[in-house]
């Protein structure tokens, strides 16, 4: 019988419990998924903690990997068989088979493994959404980005590095910073040793970068704000630490700067737009500009020592949960 991860209060790890459920067959315009491979992303740990309502019990996740085992009638999107991925929809990808909106699904090339894929729909399409959208990176830009040896942040490194961006990442230790740099990150900041603003001043000649990514959120806020040069763009991705509460009179005292809180869903839809972002994510992949496998696998039963995990900061690069 198909198991799932659910919860029915917010709160820590703990609240999460696998159980058995039924899922039926798909209706109009949906298909039926049997998972391979289910990423674990930091969104999903504020739905468990209700920063993010949702109606309760609830499952969670909204990103995985796996093969269409059947449709429901009007739908075109997908036939029986293919390989797909997903990262909008419903929450609930924490399973072995679920129903789904035939409408977010994307085909998969061959090329592209489900263990890669599992990384690269919410981290991968992350890091485009920000490079391509947000702020268009042009190259020759130098710019800083929190958490880089996170998910995204290593995507973002090899990014960056194929656009000709120079990065500046802030990581929490030495070997994250190593992790880092050998993904392409140009410069890292140790934090637990480094002064940040410090840093940043010393490495643009005083100048500041034009655009700082922070999905850290509370306790990054203000370096963020100081590394910016006038009329730079701060990136609130994230708030990991902590909601983020911004004086807006401090953006004009500190160079008439911008801030932006994007949602991916705002970047993502319609159909067809997601579609362009996820070829141009493969393509970056294939063209071997970005590598990407799982730093770190846990069963699906597992998905509570995968948040625990990630909240502590243990990990670095992507978490997978294997059905």
């Amino acid at each position: 019988m198909p198991q799932a991860v659910v919860f029915d209060r917010v709160g820590g790890p703990e609240v999460l419990r696998l159980q058995q459920v039924e899922v039926g067959a798909p209706g109009p315009g949906q298909a039926r998924v049997r998972h391979s491979a289910i990423a674990v992303n930091f969104i999903d740990i504020y739905f468990r903690t209700g920063l993010y309502p949702t109606p309760l019990p609830s499952g969670l996740g909204s990103d995985a990997v796996g093969v269409v085992e059947a449709i429901g009638p009007d739908v075109s999107e997908v036939a029986v068989g293919d390989r797909v991925a997903y990262l909008v929809g419903p929450q609930g990808a924490y399973s072995d088979v679920r129903l789904l909106p035939a409408q977010v699904l994307i085909r998969l090339p061959d090329a592209i493994s489900d263990l890669t894929a599992a990384c690269l729909m919410m981290k991968g399409m992350t890091a485009q959404y920000l490079f391509r959208q947000v702020f268009p990176l042009q190259g020759g830009e130098t710019i800083l980005y929190h958490a880089a040896a996170g998910g995204v942040g290593l995507i973002a490194c090899q990014w960056a590095r194929a656009i000709g961006v120079t990065m500046i990442g802030t990581v929490s230790t030495e070997e994250k910073a190593a992790i880092a740099q050998a993904h392409g990150c140009t410069h890292t900041i140790v934090t637990s040793r480094d002064n940040t603003v410090e840093r940043v001043k010393e490495l643009t000649g005083g100048q500041g970068v034009a655009v700082v990514f922070d999905s850290v959120g509370k306790d990054t806020l203000q370096d963020s704000l100081n590394c910016l040069r006038p009329r730079g763009t701060l990136v609130s991705n994230g708030t990991s630490s902590g909601p983020v509460l911004v004086d807006t009179m401090q953006l004009a005292a500190k160079g008439s700067l911008w801030l932006t809180r994007p949602a991916m869903m705002h970047y993502i839809m319609p159909r067809s737009h997601m579609l362009s972002m996820a070829d141009e994510v493969f393509a970056m992949v294939q063209s071997g500009k970005i590598r990407c496998l799982p730093s770190h696998t846990y069963a699906l039963g597992e998905a509570a020592q995968a948040h625990q995990a990630l909240e502590s900061r243990q990990t670095t690069g992507a978490s997978v949960l294997l059905p």
